[in-house]
């Protein structure tokens, strides 16, 4: 039987922007509501905080295998097949995790609930296909917004969760309950497939990845821009604890966990990337992005114990860095719905290994040299990216070609696609 083709975005089935994005952000807290807890969770399972940690640890590896390993899938598979059945089982691993008896158990529930619960780089490729060109951008800020809402609050929510129960266990239990309520509303709002072929084996999904990197100028350009932004973003994040802690600021923990909720303006501000995105293009957009965090990065180092800019630096970095992301997977979706799924995995993977190189090399850098040496490090990531925005950009046509062209009635110059 040969597989039904997706209805086009014009068809009956409006995308459910709204619903895509609370359920993205439903979803991504199962990988960041953890955080609050390890303490609680080291002292109620009789363990170290630095063992309590593996669990952390856990949530973000299981993310990248899930990114790698389910993603594809979301090419060929029934979507309302898939999405149930990465809901049930992530929720049946946040069940486990809320009643693990020791840390071992506890560590592999979370690689499992992480690896699964992936549904949030289904839904982005989702919601752009459904929405058609000239409306990728919009849509995917928009889901993006959930999915940076989700892992800010979800942290706050977490922690206010088992401070009112006294149990760190509650709050599994929550998520549990909020990510198995998806399973009643979100399948049956999704188109049956993504593409139109259901035929290609899972070996072909995955040994084709590589394929698309070396194809498509336009994910090799958003690949290169998400790993060195997100690089600048995980310098900043995995040292302002450190710098904040100590002298002459001396704040607590809980001053850098504030900062998430002090960066929501940013985090707002950044939707408005997407329609940019679709009126001006993808490297407007980066570009534009990548001035907001150089000057956060500027901020932060040049008045380095001033908390305000500290505060502005940082919404300035997250608007930029979000920013970059939205256009570049804006510009990736433009490559075609039959590979959507796919791209986005590729683009994840490289901005998720520029992040971890990032955290690596910022953590050795501030021990060894200190804050500005970090921020040194993170704006060479920015400049590095502003690099590529310029060599990306398509060439400039000369003004008595567009005068020819323009007197004999022709079509202006084609734009590269994903620039436009």
């Amino acid at each position: 039987m040969v597989p039904r083709p997706l209805t086009p975005a014009t068809s009956a089935r409006p995308v459910n922007v709204l619903l895509l994005a609370v359920a993205g952000a439903v979803t991504v807290a199962n990988i960041y509501f953890p955080q609050p807890l390890l303490a609680a969770v080291a002292h109620g399972l009789d363990v170290s905080e630095r063992t309590a940690g593996l669990i952390a640890s856990a949530a973000q590896v299981g993310y990248a295998l899930g990114i790698l390993l389910l993603v594809p899938l979301a090419d060929s598979a029934r979507l309302r097949r898939l999405t149930s059945v990465l809901l049930a089982l992530t929720s049946a691993a946040l069940l486990v995790a809320a009643a693990a008896p020791d840390i071992v158990t506890l560590a592999l529930a979370t690689l499992a609930l992480s690896t699964t619960t992936v549904l949030p780089q289904i839904l982005t490729p989702v919601a752009a296909v459904l929405a058609g060109p000239g409306r990728q951008g919009r849509v995917v800020g928009l889901v993006g917004l959930g999915l940076t809402l989700g892992s800010t609050l979800s942290r706050t929510v977490s922690g206010a969760v088992a401070d009112a129960s006294g149990n760190w266990r509650v709050a599994y239990a929550v998520a549990a309950v909020a990510t198995a309520a998806l399973l009643l509303v979100l399948p049956r709002r999704l188109p049956e497939r993504l593409g139109s072929r259901g035929d290609l084996s899972y070996v072909r999904l995955l040994a084709g990845l590589p394929r698309l990197l070396a194809v498509h100028r336009e994910l090799r350009i958003s690949a290169l821009l998400g790993a060195c932004v997100f690089a600048a973003f995980s310098v900043f994040w995995s040292v302002l604890a450190f710098h904040l802690a100590a002298p002459p600021l001396g704040y607590g923990p809980g001053a850098a966990g504030l900062f998430g909720v002090l960066t929501l303006p940013a985090a707002l501000l950044s939707a408005a990337a997407g329609p940019l995105a679709d009126r001006y293009g993808a490297s407007a957009v980066n570009a534009g992005g990548l001035v907001c965090a150089g000057l956060g990065l500027a901020a932060a180092g040049l008045a380095p114990y001033s908390p305000a800019a500290l505060v502005a630096g940082a919404n300035l970095l997250v608007v930029g860095v979000s920013s970059c992301q939205v256009a570049s997977q804006a510009r990736i979706f433009g490559i075609g719905r039959a590979v959507a799924a796919r791209v986005n995995t590729v683009f994840m993977l490289t901005t998720f290994g520029g992040g971890a190189l990032g955290s690596l090399a910022g953590s050795w850098l501030y021990a060894a040299h200190g804050w500005t040496a970090a921020l040194l490090a993170a704006g060479a990531c920015v400049a590095v990216a502003g690099l590529v925005v310029v060599a990306a950009a398509p060439p400039a046509v000369p003004s008595c070609v567009r005068d020819v062209t323009r007197e004999a009635g022709g079509n202006r110059p084609r734009i590269p696609q994903g620039e436009s």
